[in-house]
């Protein structure tokens, strides 16, 4: 799609473009329900047959659970610089998230009450992994390091292997990031094993992880019994560039998106018409030599958008519609622009700042929210695994400063004893 911020008819193309759906039109909701109910029911039972169904294996044959030596053997079978990618990408993650970790309160105001809270870590968490196309090592640190750093116990991974193949950078990863357990199983039976827990498995009380519309659905539903990270939608950029850029390099950054999915979807923002061309041309190219060509060209087909705009200031605006998950500010000075978004997942800085770059080493999570929800939603972080306990303390002369206040808006409420109990201590 090609857009001229200046056409009469821009307002009414863009909006369409906002509001387009892109997730798969698939609907597996009563699906999903029923394998829920199933595994809540039957257990184990209902987890083996499916997986024998959507899997093709029997894990009564190949192993429910993969050992931890298993894991060190394929970490210990990678080729050394492919080793150290992994463990520099999984430091720089730690480093970034043990900054989230919050502080403490603790105080007393003038009323001589105390308050405050305290942050704790969730006891259990589930990291779903998923298999195929999108089994990525890179996913699991994302996933499983901020919940080690915010000092979960025990953390349970599943993920499916088809036809009981086993994906080895991934149990290098799961070694790595500190996994405990690693379960051979997938889809919404595997999620729906986390959240109620089976002979084998033990409940958790925190999913997260990313997997397909089966896999978002069972969190959605499950969501309440546990908590979720989130549920995500197909990948996105947004690029918002100048003429002094190689178009090739912002070729790429838009390829990065469009690679992961048909319903991917990568835009860009120029002020420079013939340098939003040259981007066109330069995608042309390069899709002649990429591996995942027939993925990246159905979703720049089908969802991509080049937008001309009278200043790069007038992107901003427009991008804050679109509220996308990767922001590339691919010009001089980005600060200047980055002070102007308001919503985004997360912002590259400058044009040495590929999208990429975050995905495996830079340290922010990859796990962002999609589909417009950056808007109101955050990336993944150390606080998806932490809950906040607040507390309260009175004495005597405390109680009857602000107690008085209290037994009022009770009687102005219609409860009784909740007034009651305050005014007992208040001596009326």
């Amino acid at each position: 799609m090609r857009l001229d911020a200046g056409a009469p008819d821009f307002e009414a193309a863009f909006a369409a473009l906002v509001d387009a759906r892109r997730d798969v039109d698939e609907d597996v909701s009563s699906a999903v329900t029923t394998i829920l109910a199933d595994v809540r029911a039957r257990g184990d039972v209902a987890v083996a047959e499916r997986t024998v169904q959507f899997d093709g294996h029997d894990l009564a044959a190949t192993g429910w659970r993969i050992d931890r030596a298993t894991c060190r053997a394929a970490l210990d079978a990678l080729d050394p610089a492919l080793r150290d990618a992994i463990e520099l990408a999984a430091e720089r993650i730690r480093t970034y998230h043990a900054a989230q970790k919050p502080a403490d309160r603790d105080s007393t105001d003038a009323a001589g009450v105390r308050l405050g809270a305290r942050w704790s870590p969730v006891e259990s968490a589930g990291l779903y992994v998923p298999g195929g196309r999108a089994a990525y090592p890179s996913s699991v640190l994302m996933n499983a390091i901020p919940a080690k750093v915010a000092g979960v116990g025990r953390l349970a991974m599943v993920t499916p292997t088809p036809g009981g193949v086993i994906n080895p950078l991934v149990l290098a990863a799961a070694e790595i990031a500190g996994v405990d357990e690693v379960w051979r199983i997938g889809g919404a039976q595997a999620v729906a094993a986390l959240a109620y827990g089976t002979d084998r498995i033990a409940p958790v009380d925190v999913i997260v992880g990313p997997g397909n519309a089966w896999v978002a659905e069972a969190k959605r539903q499950l969501y309440g019994r546990v908590g979720i990270d989130m549920v995500a939608g197909p990948s996105e950029i947004v690029v918002i560039a100048d003429g002094d850029n190689d178009p090739e390099w912002i070729a790429a950054d838009l390829l990065s998106q469009a690679e992961h999915d048909p319903t991917s979807q990568s835009i860009l923002f120029t002020d420079d018409a013939g340098f939003g061309d040259a981007v066109a041309d330069a995608v042309t190219r390069q899709l002649t030599t990429l591996a995942t060509a027939a993925t990246a060209a159905t979703s720049w087909a089908d969802n991509g958008a080049i937008i001309v705009v009278p200043t790069l200031a007038d992107a901003t605006p427009l991008c804050d519609r679109l509220a996308p998950e990767h922001l590339e500010l691919a010009v001089a000075d980005p600060e200047a622009l980055f002070a102007m978004v308001r919503h985004a997942g997360s912002v590259f800085l400058g044009r040495h700042t590929p999208e990429a770059v975050g995905d495996y080493v830079g340290g922010p999570n990859h796990v962002l929210p999609t589909g417009r929800r950056a808007r109101f939603a955050s990336g993944l972080s150390v606080l998806d695994f932490m809950k906040r306990t607040s507390f309260l303390a009175c004495d005597a002369a405390s109680i009857a400063q602000i107690g008085p206040a209290a037994v009022a808006l009770a009687t102005a409420e219609g409860l009784p004893a909740h007034g009651r109990s305050v005014a007992l201590r208040l001596g009326s």
